[in-house]
């Protein structure tokens, strides 16, 4: 019954467009005594509690909106904040031994190969974040500080106690 009564609602609210169209073609005005108005009046429809419900719901939705907003406002502050408090500071010297991260794509890597290559010296510190690094091996090239770590040659486990850990001869 209800699905019936708003397709009728539908069809002469199509009906009741079309005819103010073509009055607005024609230069004529639709008044409230012609057939479309007339079969509005006649079915007793009541749009306003319909308008307000509809209403209701759009502040609900906007409501809805605005806190999924907030929410994910907080979340990104507090990610920022958590992945802002764990960087570490890298200031490198020239001079200094450095290791490079290897970033190159490999399917099926060593379980116990390292990424990091090196040692190299650092022969310039650029401005901005790029390094000049020196080795035996590759001569010198530029690489982003960011692929670069401390070379550490000794480790201080207690107070000073410093043990020295090298490379054999070999390498």
């Amino acid at each position: 019954m209800v699905k019936s009564s708003l397709l009728l609602f539908l069809h002469l609210l199509w009906l009741e467009l079309s005819l103010l169209a073509v009055a607005s073609i024609s230069g004529s005005k639709c008044t409230n005594s012609c057939p479309c108005h007339l079969a509005i009046k006649a079915l007793n429809f009541d749009l306003h509690p319909w308008g307000e419900n509809r209403m209701l719901q759009l502040v609900e939705l906007d409501e809805l909106c605005l806190d999924a907003y907030k929410i994910s406002k907080l979340y990104k502050e507090r990610t920022k904040r958590w992945h802002d408090k764990h960087i570490q500071r890298r200031e490198f010297k020239e001079g200094e031994l450095v290791l490079l991260f290897n970033s190159r794509l490999k399917l099926f890597p060593g379980k116990l190969k390292s990424r990091w290559s090196g040692p190299f010296h650092v022969t310039k510190v650029f401005p901005y974040g790029s390094v000049e690094v020196w080795s035996e091996g590759s001569g010198t090239f530029k690489v982003n500080r960011q692929r670069l770590k401390h070379y550490r040659t000794g480790i201080t486990v207690q107070g000073n106690q410093v043990y020295n850990i090298s490379l054999p001869s070999s390498y």
